[in-house]
This record gives C-alpha cells, structure tokens and sequence, in this order.
C-alpha cells in the first residue's frame, strides 16, 4: 500500500490491488479515509470524515491531482 504524499495530518495511498480500478486515491487520517476519483476528481466515498473536511480534501486531492496521476502510472506500468 504505498504512499504517494503525506499533507498535514493526511496520507495519500493506493492499494496494489487497486490496478483493475479507474484511477483514485485513497486518503486517511486516524481511523477516517475517504477514497476519491481522479477523472474526474470527484468523491467515491468516506467513513469519518466531516462535509467541511471532504470539501478541504477534494480540494487537496485536486490540486495534486497530476502528482497523483502519475504515482498510480508509475505504479501500475508494469
């Protein structure tokens, strides 16, 4: 399950599982995670995590969005 960027108090991750998946991030803080799509960013769904903080999140997940893009075709190129 790698980690692609930590931001705050939020881990960025996939799973190596994730491959057959359209591409997304997974996001954690504490016991909250939240996965979102990258293609669109848009959020596919969450446990523990306030509206406000999905807002903030989506923001923090569109603004890298190109990072993270990249991290999962780095990953999943082989």
């Amino acid at each position: 399950m790698p980690t692609i960027v930590r931001i705050g108090p939020y881990r960025f991750f996939f799973y190596a599982s994730d491959r057959e998946e359209p591409m997304h991030v997974h996001v954690e803080r504490d016991a909250a995670l939240a996965k979102f799509w990258l293609a669109p960013v848009r959020l596919q769904h969450s446990l523990g995590f306030g509206r406000s903080e999905l807002v903030k999140l989506e923001s923090l997940v569109a603004e890298h969005r190109d990072a993270l893009m990249e991290a999962w075709n780095d990953y999943f190129a082989n």
